[in-house]
C-alpha cells in the first residue's frame, strides 16, 4: 500500500528534476561557446544534481517505507493531473544510479564529440526525464517523463552512433513508442474505472488513489498486460528485446551506458511500482507466466552471448539475462526476492555501465570491439586489464563484489516460493561465467600481436572517470547493509500490499527479509514492523 510521509519545506525532488532540464536549456543556448565552456556547464550541472540526490539520500528516513519528500501540486485541474512526486527506499537508489552515471558519461567523452553542445544538452535532458520517471507518483506525469526519454535517446543514437546508427535509432524509437501506446490506454482505463467507482473524487491519476480501484479478474489481467507490455519493451524483457542488440551496439559509448544502465531500469521499475501496486491479484495470477519468460530470457541471453564475437553484443545479451533475474526476483513475491531485484537494478546498472565504458575505450584505441581482432592487451595495458577483470568478476557474481549479493537474494527468495524456476535460472549464472571468462581470456591473454602491442593504457583522466564505479562495485559487494536497510522497508510494504489483496503469505523464513527493519514514521512515531507477526 502506498502511504505518504511529511512534505518537506524545500522541494528537493522538483529541483532535482528541473536542475538538469535547466542545464540542458543553458547548454543549448550557448551557440558559439568553446567546448571547454560547454563541458564545464554540463559537468557543473550534473555534479550539482548528484550532490542534491546525495542530500536526499542522507535526509531519507531509512526505517520509513513510506514515500518521502512529497510534492503535490495541481498542474492541469480539468484533467486531474498533478505534479506529484516522491521517493522511497526503492526509487532513491535508482535516482542515485542516474545521477552518478551521467557525470561519468559527460566526463568520459564530451571533449571528443563533433558537436559537444548538442550531445551535452541531450544528455542533460535525458537525465531530467529519467529522474522524473523515477519520482513521479501521478501516472500521467510518469507517462510524460517515460516518453520524453525517447527523444534525447533517439538523437544520441542517431547523431553519435556507429555505422548502422540510423537503423538502430529508428528501431529503438518505434518499438518503445508502440509499447507506450498500450501504457497510455491502460492508464486512462484505470483512471476512468476509478472515477466510475468513486464518483465523488473526480478524475485522478494519483497512484495512492488509484490503488483503491477494484478490477474484475479479466479487467485486472488485461490492464496488467497493457502496462507490462510497455515496461517489458523498455527493460527489455524476453521476447521484447529485439531492438536492444542493435541499439546498444550502434549507440555511442555514453549512449550504450545510459540505455542499458538507466533506461532499462525504467521498465523494471515500472513493473515493480505500478503493476504490483495497481494489479496485485493479476500480478499474482500472471506470476508463473512472467517467471517462465524471465527464466527463458536468462538462459536465452546467456546462450546467445556464448555465440557472439562482438564485445558489445556479449554485454548486450548478458544484460538481457540480468533483466530476467530482476523479473524473477520481482515476481517471487518474497522480501528477499524483491529486495534482491531492486538491488540488482542498481548493481547491474553500475556493472554494465563500466563494461560499456571500458569497451568504448578499447574501441577508441583499436577501432574494433571484435574479440577475434583483440589479443594480449594485458601486456601493453595492464591497468585496463585489471579494471576489466574486476568488472567482469562482478558481472559473474564473484563473492565480495556487488553482483553476488543481489543475485543471491534473487535466487534464494525465488527458491522459497518457486523452487524449480530458481533452480533452472541458476544455470544462467554458470553459463555467464563461461562466456565472460572466455571473452576476457581472448582479449587480454595470449601473445600480443603487432596490431595490439602498442595499445595505450588507461590515462589518469580515464582512471578517475571509472574509479567511482569500481569503488561502488566493491563497496556494495563488501558492505551492502546501508542500501538494504533503506530498500527493505519499502519492499516490505509492497509485499504486504500484495499479501493483503491476494490473501496469501510468503514463507515464514522470508518474513524477516535481508534485515529486520521496524517501520518508523518520519515524524518520530513508530508503527508495527511490516514483517512482524500477524
Amino acid at each position: 500500500m502506498v502511504t505518504m510521509s511529511h512534505t518537506p519545506a524545500f522541494p528537493y525532488l522538483t529541483v532535482l528534476v528541473l536542475l538538469p532540464a535547466g542545464g540542458a536549456l543553458v547548454v543549448a543556448a550557448m551557440m558559439k561557446a568553446p567546448k571547454w565552456a560547454l563541458s564545464a556547464v554540463a559537468m557543473v550541472t550534473s555534479l550539482a544534481t548528484l550532490a542534491l540526490s546525495v542530500v536526499v539520500l542522507v535526509l531519507l528516513h531509512s526505517r520509513n517505507g513510506r514515500f518521502q519528500f512529497v510534492s503535490n501540486h495541481v498542474w492541469v485541474a480539468s484533467l486531474g493531473v498533478h505534479w506529484y512526486v516522491g521517493v522511497d527506499g526503492i526509487s532513491i537508489f535508482l535516482v542515485l544510479l542516474a545521477t552518478v552515471l551521467f557525470p561519468i558519461v559527460l566526463a568520459s567523452g564530451i571533449g571528443r564529440r563533433l558537436d559537444a553542445r548538442a550531445f551535452a544538452a541531450w544528455m542533460l535532458l535525458l537525465e531530467a526525464a529519467c529522474i522524473g520517471s523515477f519520482v513521479s507518483l501521478d501516472l500521467i506525469l510518469f507517462f510524460l517523463f517515460f516518453e520524453l526519454t525517447l527523444v534525447p535517446a533517439y538523437f544520441i543514437i542517431a547523431g553519435w552512433g556507429y555505422a548502422r546508427r540510423a537503423y538502430a535509432a529508428l528501431k529503438f524509437f518505434i518499438y518503445t513508442f508502440l509499447g507506450s501506446v498500450f501504457l497510455l490506454v491502460g492508464i486512462l482505463a484505470v483512471a476512468f474505472i476509478h472515477q466510475h467507482q468513486h464518483p465523488g473524487s473526480g478524475l485522478t491519476f494519483a497512484l495512492p488513489a488509484l490503488e483503491h480501484t477494484h478490477f474484475s479478474s479479466v479487467d485486472g489481467i488485461l490492464l496488467f498486460l497493457a502496462f507490462t507490455a510497455a515496461f517489458a519493451v523498455k527493460a527489455p524483457l524476453f521476447p521484447f528485446h529485439t531492438w536492444s542488440p542493435d541499439a546498444y551496439t550502434e549507440a555511442p559509448t555514453g549512449g550504450s551506458m545510459i540505455l542499458a544502465a538507466v533506461l532499462a531500469k525504467l521498465g523494471t521499475y515500472g513493473i515493480l511500482r505500478f503493476d504490483l501496486n495497481l494489479f496485485p491479484e493479476a500480478s499474482k495470477t500472471m506470476a508463473p507466466w512472467i517467471l517462465t519468460i524471465a527464466v527463458i530470457g536468462i538462459l536465452y541471453g546467456a546462450i546467445v552471448a556464448c555465440a557472439q564475437r562482438d564485445l558489445k553484443r556479449i554485454v548486450t545479451y548478458s544484460s538481457m539475462a540480468q533483466i530476467g533475474f530482476i523479473a524473477l526476483g520481482t515476481f517471487a513475491f518474497t522480501t528477499q526476492g524483491l529486495t534482491g531485484g531492486v538491488l540488482l537494478m542498481v548493481n547491474h546498472g553500475l556493472i554494465v555501465a563500466a563494461l560499456f565504458l571500458l569497451i568504448g575505450w578499447i574501441h577508441e584505441r583499436r577501432k574494433t570491439w571484435q574479440v577475434t581482432e583483440l589479443r594480449g592487451l594485458q601486456a601493453p595495458a595492464p591497468v585496463l586489464a585489471a579494471v576489466f577483470t574486476v568488472v567482469t568478476m562482478a558481472s559473474i557474481g564473484l563473492p565480495g563484489l556487488n553482483g553476488f549479493v543481489s543475485e543471491f537474494l534473487v535466487l534464494s527468495g525465488t527458491f522459497l516460493t518457486h523452487r524449480w524456476w530458481a533452480v533452472v535460472a541458476t544455470g544462467g549464472v554458470v553459463i555467464a561465467a563461461i562466456y565472460l571468462l572466455w571473452a576476457y581470456q581472448q582479449v587480454f591473454h595470449g601473445k600480443t600481436d603487432r596490431a595490439n602491442e602498442k595499445t595505450r593504457d588507461l590515462s589518469w583522466a580515464e582512471r578517475a572517470a571509472i574509479a567511482p564505479l569500481i569503488v561502488l562495485i566493491v563497496f556494495l559487494g563488501v558492505y551492502p547493509k546501508p542500501v538494504l536497510d533503506r530498500i527493505t522497508p519499502a519492499v516490505n510494504r509492497l509485499v504486504d500490499r500484495v499479501e493483503l489483496v491476494t490473501h496469501t503469505k510468503q514463507p515464514l523464513v522470508a518474513r524477516s527479509g535481508p534485515a529486520v527493519v521496524k517501520d518508523t514514521a518520519a515524524d518520530g512515531g513508530t508503527g508495527p514492523s511490516p514483517r512482524g507477526s500477524r
